[in-house]
């Protein structure tokens, strides 16, 4: 079985190794003629400027590739804890709404891959008491700046959009996408302050 799969002629997709992200990203882009990489949840698909001879070895030595010293950013965003579903999950996590609220903002989170829509980072550090599946029925429209977990993660939507996470919040005073690009990048550490 291939250590990779083609996604068309310049791009492909392999398993994740569980590395950091932003190591990950790094060292796929010191790959010869690599113009972007994606790191999704599962895989990571390198896109190339033509067809790209890669070897199991390349693909092999992302196990054990390391975040380097460069410094990460600690970005602090202001919510309010008013989420349409912040009562369901209570219910569903057999907590009160004000032990939602605490444990949600007590945690530190990391941007550990961006994807859905531009901006929308995937924060891992989520306490294990709010692990929820995906709603079975998803929105049609989220609004921008909502706050929400599913999975084991918990995001701000950048944009309207149509979404199956579990609404908590929204941010105050905080665009998660502008004219300069996303809020957030890979590896930043990320607090909630109610």
């Amino acid at each position: 079985m291939p250590d990779w799969v083609a996604l068309g002629d310049r791009a492909i997709r392999f398993p994740r190794p569980a590395v950091a992200a932003r190591a990950l990203v790094k060292a796929v882009r010191a790959w010869s003629g690599v113009i972007d990489v994606v790191v999704a949840r599962h895989d990571v698909a390198a896109y190339f400027a033509a067809a790209p001879i890669i070897t199991a070895e390349q693909i092999a030595a992302l196990a054990t590739v390391r975040d380097d010293a460069e410094a990460v950013r600690d970005v602090e965003i202001r919510v309010v804890y008013d989420g349409h579903d912040l009562d369901e999950v209570a219910r569903a996590t057999q907590l009160s709404i004000a032990e939602v609220q605490r444990l949600h903002a007590a945690a530190t989170y990391v941007v550990d891959s961006i994807g859905f829509a531009p901006g929308f980072a995937y924060l891992t550090g989520l306490d294990k008491a709010l692990h929820l599946p995906r709603r079975a029925t998803p929105r049609p429209r989220v609004p921008a700046g909502s706050l929400a977990i599913a999975d084991g993660f918990t995001a701000v939507y950048p944009f309207d959009s149509p979404g199956g996470w579990h609404l908590i919040g929204h941010v105050v005073d905080a665009r998660m996408f502008d004219e300069r690009g996303p809020l957030l990048q890979l590896g930043d550490r990320v607090r909630f302050v109610p």
